[in-house]
């Protein structure tokens, strides 16, 4: 008699397993636990086979006898249903290990090796909130550019454009990599010239006119806030590194004997030396008494910490000046690289070198801390000195002297 569904649930376990058959070698065993698992028995190749169907009620009768018909078609075509499941099985986790977030993971856990903090922090959030909610489950074979494209246009409605050209590299960098390794053969990515609006790239807002520079400055000195913001302020267009670098300045990286400030920087991994002009050297000593007991030269209020990052920005506003048009931590470095070359005439090579710039040189090295390293020593002691001059009303006007 062919099973019901009453049947089924009026079953009781025993205490040794036992068979209710539904023909053709459908039938259901009730083990001693109470659990009702489906199960199909054939043969093929003149073996005696066994394939699960699942359990009940999960499985229902009447999806129990779909699954048994769909074995008994394989079978029929001479195909063995249990080796069909488990190549299924197979093929779904070969899918799932070549999802997009499976691969997207991998690619970053090596790209972030040799970048900047804030772009590692950037790029993985833009990885889990813009990109992987929507194609993260997808095998990257199966992703194509009107896929992508959806994805950035969605970032693209919201007016992010400079965030959808971070998120497009970031997925681009995800395909190269799968397709290196092997996982798809194309970059969906390529395709999309001319499908998005064009985004134009801010530079960071500074000042390079002589005369406001020197506005600028004396506004720093009498900065009326904190003497330790009041001192990153003073020696940000002095030493010029990037924001981050500045406020995580660190008493152990500093020799003030030697005028010396070495670091590794937080963009390009690499080590960094920065000649102290006398007048850094004279601002850190100053500073040294009240700060030198801890790890930072600029140490938060919270203990354990540097300043944070929007300081040096708030203590500009504070000063009237707007961090979004006029001038921003990060504009002191546009400043020196601005007025060294045109008013102090210094090379530009020189100059990258101390920006911390990836400079090739004829055997290709990206960067050398000690390159032009006499050089650099004399042009932070001018360039210290020209401020100083600016300061003083005398040097709006000056034109290059270097060579």
């Amino acid at each position: 008699m062919k099973l019901t569904d009453i049947n089924i649930k009026k079953t009781k376990p025993r205490e040794k397993a036992y068979k209710l058959f539904d023909g053709g070698g459908l039938y259901i065993q009730i083990e001693p636990t109470g659990g009702k698992l489906w199960r199909y028995q054939y043969r093929f190749d003149e073996k005696r086979k066994l394939l699960s169907l699942g359990k009940y009620p999960d499985v229902s009768l009447q999806e129990a006898r779909k699954r048994h018909q769909e074995a008994r078609e394989q079978l029929a075509q001479s195909i063995d249903p249990a080796a069909m499941k488990k190549a299924r099985k197979t093929a779904g986790k070969e899918r799932a290990a070549n999802s997009f977030e499976v691969i997207a993971r991998e690619w970053f856990a090596r790209w972030k090796d040799d970048k900047a903090d804030g772009t590692v922090k950037r790029t993985l959030s833009a990885l889990e909130k813009n990109i992987i909610p929507w194609i993260g489950a997808r095998p990257v074979s199966d992703i194509k550019t009107p896929d992508v494209l959806s994805v950035l246009r969605r970032i693209e409605d919201r007016g992010f454009g400079e965030t959808v050209r971070k998120t497009r590299d970031a997925i681009s960098g995800v395909f190269r990599y799968a397709v290196q390794t092997g996982r798809t053969e194309y970059n969906p990515c390529d395709n999309l010239r001319g499908a998005l609006k064009s985004v134009q790239v801010k530079n960071f807002p500074s000042i390079t006119d002589p005369e406001k520079v020197a506005e600028l400055l004396r506004a720093i000195d009498t900065y009326q806030g904190g003497h330790v913001v009041r001192s990153a302020l003073r020696l940000a267009p002095l030493v010029f590194v990037r924001p981050g670098e500045l406020r995580a300045a660190k008493w152990t990286d500093i020799d003030l004997d030697r005028a010396e400030w070495r670091f590794v920087t937080s963009k390009t991994k690499t080590e960094h030396l920065v000649p102290l002009a006398r007048q850094a050297v004279e601002i850190l000593k100053d500073l040294k008494p009240l700060t030198g007991h801890g790890e930072y030269v600029f140490p938060n209020v919270r203990p354990g910490r540097p300043i944070a990052d929007a300081t040096l920005n708030r203590a500009l506003q504070t000063m009237g000046y707007d961090t979004k048009t006029e001038i921003t931590g990060h504009g002191f470095r546009a400043m020196a690289r601005t007025l060294l070359s045109e008013r102090l005439g210094y090379r530009a090579e020189v100059i990258e070198h101390q920006l911390a710039h990836k400079v090739p040189d004829a055997l290709g090295t990206a960067y050398n801390r000690t390159k032009f390293l006499a050089e650099r020593k004399a042009m932070m002691e001018a360039w210290a000195n020209y401020l100083d001059e600016l300061k003083a009303g005398a040097a709006a006007v000056r034109f290059p002297t270097a060579s």
